[in-house]
């Protein structure tokens, strides 16, 4: 039976915008600066800096940029210190977004998501008006393999508050702490992990039936997310079909 998938309205990796090898390493290197910087250089004592690191080593990124990168969190190596972002936007069909930067110039960057916007069908809001109809909760993204009720009833136990399975991935939900451990699980059962950590979830989607409207919305979030310092687009849009 066809319909909407739950998970449709999580952007939680950019793609085809990080063609460029230059770009998808910049971004890397930003995410391990900021989590190096929250909670230390030491990614066994730190899940965000260990995820951000296997993310990038995923994508080839050296391991001379990611210790760089490391070094700059801590303030080791001196630069421009990285702050994150977020902004909020309504778009074409009043979809709602929240959009995670990282940069390095505030005035640069909220002048340039402005500017994107604007273009694009859409308009600027204020964080808060946009933020409530989100919940931040941990993301588990990964391959799925052989399956059982045993299979679910451990990620339960482990902390799963939601669990989807569709076109080979599963996606499991998770309270903001309980993330890692679901992650590992998956590790330990060999299970190819393609995305973790806190995201931001919609508490409840707009359905889009309109394929014109469609085709709008995703020219939106593509243009928002290749700024150079977008890193992550959150929505509470959904396609139905």
């Amino acid at each position: 039976m066809s319909g909407h998938s739950k998970w449709a309205n999580i952007r939680v990796k950019k793609t085809a915008q990080d063609a460029k090898r230059g770009k998808i390493f910049t971004r890397h290197a930003k995410l391990i600066e900021i989590a190096a910087r929250a909670g230390g250089e030491e990614p066994s004592m730190n899940a965000t800096l260990q995820t951000a690191i296997e993310n990038a080593k995923a994508e080839n990124v050296p391991n001379a940029n990611i210790e760089r990168a490391i070094k700059k969190g801590t303030g080791t190596l001196k630069g421009e210190e990285m702050a994150e972002i977020i902004y909020a936007a309504y778009g074409p069909g009043n979809t709602a977004y929240l959009i995670e930067c990282l940069t390095d110039n505030r005035n640069r960057t909220l002048a340039n998501i402005r500017s994107i916007i604007d273009k694009n069908g859409g308009r600027f809001a204020e964080t808060g008006s946009v933020q409530w109809m989100f919940e931040r909760k941990g993301l588990v993204v990964a391959e799925q393999s052989t399956w059982s009720d045993d299979v679910e009833l451990e990620l339960m136990d482990i902390g799963a508050e939601d669990i989807d399975r569709a076109d080979g991935f599963v996606s499991v939900r998770t309270g903001q702490s309980d993330w890692t451990k679901v992650r590992d699980f998956f590790k330990k059962k060999e299970c190819d992990v393609k995305e973790s950590g806190l995201k931001y979830i919609a508490k409840d989607s707009i359905e889009i039936t309109d394929p014109a409207m469609v085709e709008k919305i995703n020219t939106f979030i593509e243009k928002i997310e290749e700024d150079d310092d977008v890193s992550d687009v959150f929505t509470n849009y959904s396609i139905f079909n």
